[in-house]
């Protein structure tokens, strides 16, 4: 190698190493991602019940109701109870939600939020598609949630499955100034 391309290949290496060092944040930044994956399980015996959801935040915006963030999208008033892709639920077990029997399997949740203070869990039987897309048709029913408010203002959504007995526990839904639960019985 001649000093000429020996100094050439120096400058591309050190051109190079600085890109990737300036590139560097810019990586780290989009590995946090702004709604991060989140889940929840309860077992009973060998039957599982989960959840998995990504888990978005409130950053000072207005969330429910009128000119809030969910009134933008495109399905509203359902929501995907979540962000990005749609909340996946699975049971290995028949199950009861609130009055609705819910044959083992996978599913879709979503909830109507057209009242704030009024909340109806949806379950779908459509699986697998982006949050923003939602059939009605595809409805195995939806069940009225308790709604309660949460001692302090709830900053980062989450869902959480707690056993309540041998044979059931609770879904609540936590997010802003609303908290929404309802009942599971194992069949």
């Amino acid at each position: 190698m001649t000093t000429r391309n020996f100094f050439a290949a120096t400058r591309l290496a050190a051109l190079l190493a600085l890109s990737v060092a300036a590139a560097a944040p810019a990586f780290a930044q989009a590995g946090q991602q702004a709604s991060p994956p989140a889940a929840t399980a309860v077992s009973f015996g060998p039957k599982m019940i989960s959840i998995r959801y990504s888990a978005p935040s409130v950053k000072g915006r207005k969330i429910f109701g009128p000119g809030g963030l969910l009134s933008k999208d495109p399905t509203y008033p359902v929501w995907r109870a979540g962000a990005n892709d749609a909340t996946a639920f699975n049971t290995d077990a028949d199950l009861i939600i609130g009055n609705l029997p819910v044959p083992k399997g996978a599913y879709t949740l979503y909830c109507l939020v057209s009242d704030p203070d009024n909340w109806q869990l949806i379950i779908s039987k459509e699986i697998g598609q982006w949050g923003l897309t939602y059939h009605p048709k595809e409805d195995l029913g939806r069940v009225k949630m308790t709604m309660s408010k949460p001692p302090a203002p709830v900053e980062k959504y989450r869902m959480t499955l707690t056993s309540t007995g041998p044979t059931s526990a609770q879904l609540e839904i936590a997010w802003e100034n609303h908290v929404a639960t309802v009942p599971i019985t194992v069949k």
